[in-house]
């Protein structure tokens, strides 16, 4: 696999911790590298949220692991929506929820996730050097990170587009309510 050029191990143009908050896009390579990094960073985010809320809503609980896992497929696929919508929702939730390092650190992930996800959907693949490379299925974790998003995009696109919006909508209701009871109180 090396040979043919198809090993993930070909070097990327810039470190780790830069392509987490500030990425760019020179190859082909990076786009791929993006759109797997915000995957992978939406579904921490999507666990994250699922193992700090299930004790007290689970079924809010179960509503953000779906959106944010979803979102992360979405920008897996270059989506543009999906990674603005995620961030919208982040930024809801920190603002109803109040700021703590955690929230802000997600949310420097997430609206990196946007940056990348905005490049990458505009990836000019004219040319043969800017021809992405194949996603591969040797390992699970190809499977899942290269796989999985393809096959489940297809399937829950436009259902997303619609859950994630009434899911946002849901959120403002819940804070303009809980505005106004504390109004009242």
């Amino acid at each position: 696999m090396q040979i043919l050029g198809l090993s993930d191990s070909t070097p990327h143009t810039e470190s780790r911790l830069k392509s987490l908050f500030w990425p760019s896009i020179k190859t082909a390579n990076d786009v791929e590298y993006l759109g797997r990094q915000g995957y992978w960073v939406c579904t921490v985010i999507a666990a994250y949220f699922f193992d700090v809320l299930i004790w007290g809503r689970p079924f809010y609980a179960i509503f953000c692991l779906a959106f944010y896992y979803l979102g992360g497929v979405g920008i897996r696929q270059r989506s543009s929506y999906a990674a603005s919508l995620v961030l919208v929702m982040q930024f809801a939730d920190t603002f109803l929820n109040g700021i703590h390092v955690v929230r802000v650190l997600i949310l420097a992930l997430l609206l990196s996730n946007l940056r990348a996800t905005w490049i990458a959907s505009r990836w000019n693949a004219d040319s043969e050097e800017a021809a992405l490379p194949p996603r591969l299925r040797e390992t699970w974790t190809d499977v899942f990170t290269d796989q999985l998003p393809v096959w489940l995009w297809k399937k829950v696109e436009l259902s997303y587009y619609v859950f994630s919006t009434g899911l946002l909508v849901l959120d403002f209701a819940a804070f303009l309510l809980r505005g106004r009871a504390a109004f009242r109180g």
